[in-house]
């Protein structure tokens, strides 16, 4: 039998509750011709995730969608036997099936793993689409050039953490933006960031201010809110930014678009100091830029240059509670849940 979590036959509150989700058991997945069956190890949570739920992407019934490594039990699909090790889609899920014929929102093209080149782990994580994502926004996009300020929101977590190094190992001066006391101490001592401010201070915007006393030429979006509020008034003419995603507005009302207001509240700076604002969508990066980014990402990953912190739940019975917990903040590191034994540790 395979269990899976899927959303409950109710309406969605604005942000996740015990209730919104439901474990289900069903029959073990049968792989056919040009198919094979996946046992997963690690499930990705991410906050996009939620968007999808909000917007009724996921079938009903079906497992939710996230992002996972796992590991061959059967195959019928070339070029994959069992044993192997994948990056696929299998969601909140013990098994699932991948190859011909799978169709189901976010699916991906499933790859094979070498544990020589990193820990499986991060094929979810720094050396998969959210590292991809840090580095089309930050790079590709946003370009910073040596001398600059560089300001990164969600700075502890899977995306940001990623997107400030990148600005670093470009010659920024880089700004995080963090929540808890740890979370600042680790973007500045452990990540190298120049400085990290936490938007959980009385004076945050102030601090901000006093942390880029030359302005803010690159902002990387992670969060939106009273945070992008006090990076606004900052901007140097010319500066750029990456709208990579809004955190917290997640909740918001159904049908409110959060991207459209947030740009109305930036219009006049926008204009006047001719910002570059930048929608992030990684899978406009995939095609033309996933190869390069991995042997970039996996030099500078495996020379220390970019470090990366993972916060690893254990058992399937812990995804909602996490995935919750991710939404408000109380990751520490890219969030991550694993489900069965890593055959490589």
């Amino acid at each position: 039998m395979n269990r899976f979590w899927t959303l409950a036959d109710r309406p969605l509150d604005p942000w996740p509750t015990p209730e919104t989700f439901e474990l289900r058991t069903a029959a073990m997945p049968v792989p056919g011709p040009g198919q094979a069956l996946t046992r997963t190890i690690y499930v990705s949570l991410d906050p996009y995730q939620w968007g999808y739920k909000k917007r009724g992407v996921e079938p009903a019934g079906a497992p939710c969608h996230a992002r996972t490594v796992s590991q061959v039990v059967e195959s019928q699909m070339e070029g994959f036997a069992a044993g192997d090790l994948v990056f696929n889609t299998n969601g909140w899920s013990e098994y699932g099936l991948m190859g011909a014929g799978v169709a189901r929102p976010g699916y991906m093209i499933p790859r094979k793993l070498d544990p020589a080149l990193g820990r499986i782990s991060q094929a979810v994580g720094v050396l998969g689409m959210l590292g991809l994502t840090a580095y089309a926004g930050m790079i590709l996009q946003a370009e910073p050039k040596a001398g600059e300020t560089a300001v990164v929101s969600a700075a502890s977590g899977g995306v940001g953490q990623i997107a400030g190094q990148l600005a670093r190992l470009r010659g920024a001066r880089v700004v995080g933006i963090a929540g808890r006391e740890e979370k600042c101490r680790f973007v500045t001592e452990e990540l190298g960031f120049d400085a990290c401010v936490s938007h959980l201070s009385p004076t945050f915007a102030a601090d901000l201010a006093a942390a880029c006393p030359a302005g803010v030429d690159v902002y990387f979006e992670n969060v939106g809110g009273a945070v992008f509020d006090a990076v606004l008034p900052l901007f140097n003419i010319g500066a750029r930014m990456t709208l990579c995603g809004l955190i917290a507005h997640y909740g918001d009302a159904e049908g409110t678009d959060a991207r459209a207001a947030l740009v109305a509240r930036g219009a006049e700076i926008f204009r006047t100091r001719n910002v570059t604002v930048k929608d992030l969508f990684v899978g406009d990066f995939v095609a033309g830029h996933e190869a390069q980014f991995l042997r970039d990402m996996g030099a500078w990953a495996a020379a220390g240059q970019v470090r990366y912190r993972e916060d690893i739940r254990q058992g399937l019975e812990t995804i909602p509670a996490a995935f919750a917990e991710l939404l408000k903040g109380g990751n520490f590191g890219k969030m991550l849940v694993q489900v069965s034994p890593d055959p490589t540790l």
